[in-house]
């Protein structure tokens, strides 16, 4: 299962808002720095409307939803990447990661310490960013030293390897991020191997109060935070408000929703929050729908259909024949799996298909 790490400094709102993410009470939230040590580690469901859809359907009362993983790890300082603030202990965790949420505050609270003094959402991206940035320049420089010797003596994957690492070294010595570095789809994939923090994709959680969660896009650090991202990092960002994500989860469904509708929102931020994440992964899901259960299944886009079916099972990839595939628009569209068939929108695709987001699936193979 692929981890999203929930970064940012201390006392932005990140243990709260793993909190509200896991339904739980798992990270210990306080008004103090360093309130979290050891990361924690949460499964969380992906909201997804058509499971509903489906479920009545295929009339079963079994639901299986698709789910990731979220780390809350703890607040990164400048200096972490000289070992501040146990910076050498939260960079090994953030490297564990397939993805980071960067939770940047965007609220003023005079009972809530800011450890940089005061409220400056852009300043705190680039104190985080540059730290990670700098941790990668140390190990590209021990990687270039390593290289260079069998680049020199012929050997064709380390020249590939050198090419790449002396565009990237002077990438970062301007305090860019490798994930922003033009590269080819080989480039991506060697990128990949060296394990940088900084080549991770990123999504920016704009931590907001609660007064202003329904005026969200209007809040000034909001706005500041989405023309950065946007002109720095070509990345997303999702305005939350954490304290109230942790209130709702002692709500039932139905409470909750009504309590999100007094405060003018219609849903919640969590929820959005959830999704963009696993979007952020490269993920999307495919469903299969049946009598005993109705469940969504993750994988990376651009997948073809026996490594589709190898998330079932092993066997499934393995004997692959063909996979029977109606869309989610035509089957909750026609309302019945007999009404899709006899208006033609199932099909038998072969080895080559690549599935799309939303397709429900039937598999035949070789035992």
């Amino acid at each position: 299962m692929l981890k999203a790490g929930i970064v940012g400094l201390p006392n932005v709102g990140k243990s709260t808002l793993f909190n509200a993410l896991t339904r739980s009470r798992k990270a210990e939230a306080a008004n103090y720095p360093f309130c979290t040590i050891d990361p924690n580690v949460g499964v969380v469901s992906v909201p997804d409307e058509r499971l509903a859809v489906l479920q009545r359907i295929a009339k079963t009362s079994v639901v299986i939803p698709a789910a990731i993983e979220f780390v809350d790890i703890a607040g990164l300082v400048a200096g972490a990447s000289k070992g501040e603030g146990l910076g050498n202990q939260f960079l090994a965790n953030i490297r564990e990661t397939d993805a980071i949420v960067h939770v940047v505050r965007c609220f003023e609270d005079p009972d809530v310490i800011h450890t940089m003094g005061a409220v400056d959402p852009v300043r705190d991206i680039e104190v985080i960013t540059t730290e990670l940035i700098l941790a990668d320049l140390d190990a590209v420089t021990k990687r270039i030293e390593k290289t260079q010797k069998k680049a020199k003596s012929g050997d064709k994957e380390a020249q590939v390897e050198m090419a790449l690492l002396e565009r990237l070294s002077p990438h970062l010595n301007q305090n860019l991020p490798a994930n922003v570095l033009p590269c080819t789809d080989e480039e991506k994939r060697l990128l990949q191997l060296f394990q940088l923090l900084s080549a991770k994709p990123v999504l920016y959680a704009c931590n907001v109060a609660e007064s202003e969660l329904a005026t969200a896009e209007q809040n000034p650090f909001v706005q500041k935070v989405a023309a950065y991202v946007k002109a720095h990092h070509d990345a997303a960002y999702v305005p939350i408000s954490a304290r109230i994500e942790a209130e709702l989860i002692d709500l039932a469904p139905e409470e909750a929703k009504a309590f999100l509708k007094d405060l003018g929102v219609d849903d919640s931020g969590v929820s959005q929050l959830i999704r963009a994440s696993y979007a952020l992964l490269g993920l999307q899901t495919y469903f299969t729908a049946g009598e005993k259960e109705v469940r969504a299944w993750t994988i990376k886009k651009g997948w073809k259909a026996p490594q589709a079916a190898g998330v079932i099972h092993t066997d499934f990839e393995k004997g692959f024949i063909k996979a029977e595939v109606v869309s989610y628009d035509d089957l909750s569209r026609l309302g019945s799996t007999a009404a899709a068939r006899e208006a033609g929108r199932y099909r038998l695709e072969g080895r080559e298909y690549i599935f799309a987001d939303g397709d429900v699936a039937l598999f035949r193979f070789n035992n």
